[in-house]
């Protein structure tokens, strides 16, 4: 396939008609690796409001289980994604984690601003290391995801543009970015987690590159210091280069989705995998549009993994 095939199609799509199927072409073909780079960035983006990371910081789910708790996130995100956002699938997998979220007493300006992590962090990283910038078209989509599926968590005040998004994203930082011990904490166990990808004599390096790659007010957010200029460039230069590269490989073919990885599930998972063990104890309830025992006609439990099939390692 060319490499600019699939955008030609895609600037010839509707947004609000197409966005599910545009945003699997960003996720699983054009932008695989970016786009989940711009999701661990989004991560990091979260510890920078002491609101934010106290909660987790209590929970301790990053100190002790870091890795599956960064595959839990992604994963539910696809699962939700994966057969529709409205299928019965896409819905199981909100009322799921919607459960988990009920545990906490979280405002609805915080689940905004991490919706909106997950929006504005891979354009913003796709738009500068990917190997092309996202149209219009692209950017639009990641919103409508977005919106549906803020929709479905019950947040109120959802943006349904990509614009809407941004304005969000960086007015929240503006007033609630400060420092806290809990975000150097949180973020100090997140890093680890991305350092333990890497072979022991090269954690250290993967650790200063990936500060390299963050802007300062989050810097400052998260308490750590800028890393040396010479670092910053040459970091800002690799991935430019790795863009550079990629541009010039074919298309992905369709028949070879880029499907997530988790280190956590090296044999499968199923959604009753994912999230901390206690929340299946806790009931599911049925989503803003949904009768009341709508989300209870077929128990979780039952419904996975006997009627889905274990997803497999690619």
């Amino acid at each position: 396939m060319g490499r600019y095939r699939r955008l030609r199609r895609i600037r010839q799509m509707d947004p609000r008609r197409d966005h599910e199927q545009i945003y699997r072409w960003i996720t699983h073909y054009e932008f695989p690796a970016d786009y989940l780079h711009g999701t661990s960035i989004a991560f990091l983006r979260d510890y920078g409001v002491p609101r934010i990371s106290r909660l987790l910081d209590r929970t301790q789910e990053f100190e002790r289980a870091g890795q599956k708790r960064y595959d839990d996130t992604v994963l539910i995100a696809y699962e939700m994604v994966r057969e529709g956002i409205d299928s019965e699938h896409g819905r199981a997998a909100a009322r799921h984690l919607n459960r988990i979220h009920g545990r906490y007493r979280i405002p609805n300006e915080d689940f905004l601003y991490v919706l909106a992590t997950t929006v504005v962090g891979p354009k913003r990283w796709i738009d500068r290391y990917g190997w092309r910038r996202l149209c219009d078209q692209e950017a639009e989509s990641l919103a409508l995801v977005g919106h549906r599926m803020g929709r479905m968590m019950g947040i109120t005040g959802v943006p349904d543009t990509y614009a809407g998004f941004e304005q969000l994203h960086d007015a929240y930082e503006r007033e609630m970015f400060a420092y806290d011990p809990a975000n150097r904490r949180v973020a100090a166990a997140t890093l680890r987690v991305f350092a333990a990808w890497y072979p022991a004599p090269f954690r250290r390096i993967a650790t200063r590159v990936a500060l390299a790659a963050l802007d300062e007010p989050l810097l400052t957010a998260l308490g750590f210091s800028p890393q040396p200029r010479w670092l910053r460039t040459a970091t800002h230069r690799a991935l430019r280069t790795r863009a550079a590269l990629i541009r010039l490989l074919p298309g992905r073919p369709e028949r070879f989705p880029k499907l997530p990885e988790a280190r956590t599930y090296p044999f499968g998972w199923t959604l009753d995998d994912l999230g901390p063990h206690w929340a299946h104890s806790r009931p599911t309830a049925p989503l803003h549009d949904e009768a009341p025992t709508e989300a209870a006609v077929v128990p979780h439990q039952q419904t996975f993994p006997h009627d889905v099939p274990r997803q497999e390692p690619r």
